[in-house]
């Protein structure tokens, strides 16, 4: 026996490293469905608070899961029938625009418009050495790779819409489902703990997962605030395309840590190079205001409920998040931390104080 231990031990070995690799891979495989469920599982989170405080209005689980369902599915078509109509009307004047510089001649000679713009709006740069540069540039390009690669990404694109959509209807079907079983799934996993701790697990899950739902309701009240006062402010100082601006805004908001920042900015460059250099100057004013505003007043009333995760591990947070699982990843680590915390503050520190 003692002759084939060696052997055992690196068959076993053997399995169990093989198994490893089977069981990353099968992850690898699975990683879009595991995403769906991820995302379903984060919303349906997010919801549960609303549920609980329509069941506590006396509406039976049932009813009060279909008036949240009923109720989020109204508001984003109120969202879609008010705003379609909006985007499609400035879509349509941008072309009327670009209709009206073509009858005043700037598509006869592009280059010396773009050149006659860059005069107007950066007087102090030296336009020609500038578009010297940008010439030289273009001289060494291989347009038609270029124009193949246009062609493909254009059919990749398309396709990754689509695909787009069809995920966003299994995320619905599954948010659903998990909203409406969310007491059954919970009791299953606490009682997979042992009786004697049951308790104490139950009282940390609620914890996390109250601490969950109260952080997207906040996340997502946050981009509403966002994109509403955008809509206002934009249309008051006449910004192009205030509807479109404000739906970047407030879809931006919904991306913790850069993610008002990275809307601002796209908006003032929007305001920049198709409205005006004031119009520009004015919404970045605006914007560093508000952003001062909702990181020190908005966001800690909104955020009260859910746990406070100190600074550097939102930025810890946010970029392994993002790294892992791109924006989805960076939307659940904060809430992924905070839970961290709560068990780091009620259970590990606990036990290392009472030895």
């Amino acid at each position: 026996m003692k002759l084939h231990s060696p052997f055992r031990t690196a068959l076993l070995a053997t399995l169990g490293v093989g198994l490893g690799l089977l069981l990353i891979g099968s992850i690898q495989n699975l990683q879009t469905i595991l995403l769906y469920v991820g995302t379903a599982l984060f919303l349906s989170l997010g919801l549960d608070p609303i549920v609980a405080w329509l069941e506590r209005r006396k509406l039976p689980r049932w009813a009060a899961v279909l008036v949240t369902i009923l109720g989020v599915l109204a508001a984003f078509a109120g969202i879609i029938l008010m705003i379609v109509p909006i985007i499609v009307q400035q879509i349509g004047q941008l072309v009327s625009a670009i209709e009206k510089l073509a009858e005043e001649g700037m598509f006869d000679d592009p280059v010396g418009a773009i050149q006659d713009w860059l005069h107007a709006v950066f007087p102090a740069l030296d336009v020609d050495e500038v578009w010297g540069y940008i010439e030289d540039w273009y001289a060494s390009l291989d347009v038609g790779a270029i124009g193949s690669e246009v062609g493909g990404s254009i059919i990749t694109i398309i396709g990754a819409l689509i695909a787009g959509f069809a995920g966003a209807f299994i995320v619905l079907i599954l948010t659903i489902y998990f909203t409406a079983s969310t007491p059954n799934l919970k009791r299953a996993v606490y009682q997979l703990v042992p009786a004697s701790k049951r308790a104490r697990f139950m009282d940390l899950g609620e914890q996390i997962t109250d601490s969950v739902g109260y952080y997207v309701i906040g996340q997502v009240t946050l981009g509403v605030i966002n994109g509403v006062l955008s809509a206002i402010f934009l249309s008051i100082i006449n910004a192009p395309f205030p509807a479109v601006l404000a739906v970047i805004a407030f879809f931006f908001s919904l991306i913790p840590l850069v993610g008002t920042l990275t809307g601002s900015t796209i908006i003032v460059l929007t305001c920049l190079v198709v409205g005006s250099p004031t119009t520009a100057l004015i919404a970045a004013i605006y914007y560093l205001i508000y952003m001062q505003i909702e990181a020190y007043v908005i966001s800690p009333r909104i955020m009260s409920r859910a746990v406070s995760v100190p600074g550097a591990v939102v930025v810890i947070a946010a970029l392994a998040g993002g790294s892992l699982l791109g924006l989805l990843g960076a939307l659940v680590a904060i809430p992924v931390a905070a839970s961290i915390l709560i068990i780091y503050r009620q259970v590990v520190i606990p036990r290392q104080n009472e030895r």
